[in-house]
């Protein structure tokens, strides 16, 4: 009886979160997320779990499993203060490496190993040392969105969110920036510096054009366009405000439009839109094939089973680790 009892409890725990996300996930839609929203609920007490979910999730992953959520930069930093024993990555390899990294005698757990990223995969360690030779002396800045093999070849790292101040805290007149190219150029244009760039670009913000935004703000003229600087540099120049997720947020939070266009992955407009049901979200839907792979019954399968446990070479993690602390370290 106590199973079952135990059992109904979550369930109504679950329905419960569906009044958080009932304007973007419709009644049928939720009915097939419920069990497993329910599941999980239990796992994470079962396990002493927490679920780190990056905004480009799901809204029933975001909104109904997640316990910390953020962009890339608030889940490093969020990361150290973790105080269960197991720590599931609603994100990509990269991420999970990260929560590894800072969090060396925790499990962590990736739902799924085939949830990648084209910047991680555009660059290896030996490129990096390869650049390094190439121009002596000038310091590696390395996106987050790297291996961890990658960041142990870095001086520092970066996100989105501090790339400018992470540059500007080196004091130089000359950095290497990988792997994103239109990242780096983006920076360049902001601070001044020269940034010798690597050609890597993400999959999702490469395909936005100058002309669509051309074309959404015809279509409606009072739209205010936030852009990721993911994005070419052709495509933050049309936009009203070009930041990271985390600063995207913060500016719809602001209430300074009734009506946006995030140029950026489309799943980030709907967990917006739970948060802020007053502003009007137009979408140009690119989605992240590699974010889309963690879903409900792989968070459920992954607790249930205790698996896609993540480590990280003990010859590069230090090194790697050195590089995403001096990160943290700057102020934003």
């Amino acid at each position: 009886m106590r199973q079952v009892s135990d059992s109904s409890l979550y369930h109504d725990k679950a329905n419960a979160l569906y009044e958080r996300v009932k304007h973007v996930v419709p009644a049928m839609e939720w009915a097939t997320f419920v069990d497993d929203i329910a599941a999980i609920l239990e796992l994470k007490e079962k396990r002493n779990a927490v679920i780190l979910a990056h905004n480009y999730q799901t809204p029933e992953i975001f909104h109904c499993v997640a316990d910390i959520t953020g962009d890339s930069l608030a889940l490093a930093r969020k990361a150290q203060t973790v105080q269960a024993d197991v720590m599931v990555m609603a994100g990509v390899e990269f991420m999970a490496e990260t929560s590894k990294l800072l969090n060396p005698s925790k499990m962590v757990l990736l739902p799924s190993q085939e949830a990648g990223c084209s910047l991680a995969e555009s660059i290896t360690a030996d490129d990096v040392r390869l650049m390094r030779q190439r121009y002596p002396g000038v310091p590696v800045v390395t996106y987050v969105n790297t291996s961890a093999a990658v960041k142990a070849e870095s001086d520092i790292c970066c996100t989105s969110g501090n790339a400018r101040q992470v540059i500007e805290s080196l004091g130089v007149e000359e950095v290497i920036m990988i792997p994103d190219e239109f990242l780096a150029q983006n920076v360049a244009r902001e601070t001044g510096v020269k940034v010798i760039t690597w050609k890597g670009h993400c999959e999702v913000h490469e395909r936005f054009i100058p002309q669509e935004i051309r074309e959404w703000r015809k279509a409606f003229p009072d739209i205010v366009v936030l852009a990721h600087p993911e994005c070419p540099p052709e495509v933050v120049a049309e936009a009203d405000f070009a930041g990271s997720t985390a600063g995207m947020s913060d500016f719809v939070a602001s209430g300074k439009a009734a009506r946006v266009l995030l140029v950026t992955e489309c799943s980030m407009s709907d967990n917006l839109a739970v948060e802020h049901p007053e502003v009007e979200f137009v979408r140009p839907c690119n989605l992240c094939p590699h974010m889309k792979r963690i879903t409900l019954p792989a968070i459920r399968q992954t607790l249930e089973a205790m698996s896609g446990q993540v480590e990280v070479d003990a010859a590069i993690a230090d090194r790697a680790r050195q590089s995403i602390e001096r990160m943290l370290a700057v102020k934003v």
